[in-house]
């Protein structure tokens, strides 16, 4: 959406899963939280590393080759970091809704998947509302498509993909907390996550925010169910599998223009 290959997406993530775990096992704070506590620190942090990107590569108008090592450097020393101040050890957190589950008839729903996902559409239809009916959000939307004309409107496109990073860079972290509420996390597990980020954005179509919820909840049942039925070894597979069907069929994605 912002013309940006932010490749070090999921070191934030992992952040935000430790700053949970910190608030957590620390402060006694339930770990969502932590995170929404520490939302405008990571707002700040999104802003601040978008300003170095633009100053050091989209300004010179070199941001393909040298734009995409800043980030892969960035996710790399995150990782590094982490690894120093917390070990390889894996860490967990604790809360009321992890361990109960909530009985519906034959089936039994864990708390700490059911309150993740409540979470996440309170934050999913929230970002849409805001992406469709503001003027910032739809500025959003228009800022890698074009720069002309939202300059014509009196929007400055650098300070509107500032706010824009630091805004994904907050919600990168309140999904971290998301994450380690579901499953206790270590620093390298941000790498299991580069390629399914870029799936999900591709099958959904580039751009399009419906169409990559869409296409994360795809990938995610094809993989649930592939790991039930075939075993763990062959979900990654075939979810790759489904993607690249789908853009046989529609290169655009599921959403994309």
């Amino acid at each position: 959406m912002l013309d940006i290959v932010n490749i070090a997406h999921p070191a934030f993530i992992l952040l935000g899963s430790y700053v949970a775990y910190i608030g957590n096992t620390v402060f006694g704070i339930d770990p969502i939280l932590a995170a929404v506590i520490a939302l405008p620190a990571f707002y700040l942090l999104g802003m601040a590393v978008y300003q170095v990107y633009y100053v050091a590569f989209e300004r010179r108008d070199n941001q393909s080759l040298r734009g995409l090592s800043f980030f892969f450097g960035l996710l790399f020393i995150t990782e590094v970091t982490l690894v120093l101040v917390f070990g390889v050890d894996y860490r967990s957190v604790e809360a009321r809704y992890i361990g109960p589950s909530l009985r519906l008839g034959l089936f039994d729903l864990p708390l700490r998947l059911l309150v993740p996902f409540l979470v996440s559409m309170v934050m999913v239809v929230g970002l849409q509302a805001f992406l469709s009916r503001s003027f910032l959000g739809r500025a959003i939307q228009a800022v890698a498509q074009d720069q002309l004309a939202l300059r014509l409107m009196a929007a400055d496109p650098v300070r509107i993909k500032r706010i824009a990073f630091g805004l994904s860079i907050a919600t990168a972290a309140l999904a971290g907390a998301i994450l380690i509420i579901i499953q206790p996390v270590e620093p390298s597990i941000g790498r299991e996550y580069i390629g399914r980020v870029f799936a999900i954005c591709v099958l959904g179509g580039l751009g399009s925010f419906p169409g990559m919820v869409i296409a994360a909840m795809t990938l995610g049942i094809v993989e649930t169910l592939t790991a039930t039925f075939f075993g763990p070894s062959w979900a990654p597979a075939v979810s790759f599998g489904v993607l690249l069907v789908t853009l046989a069929v529609r290169p655009s994605g599921i959403l994309g223009r």
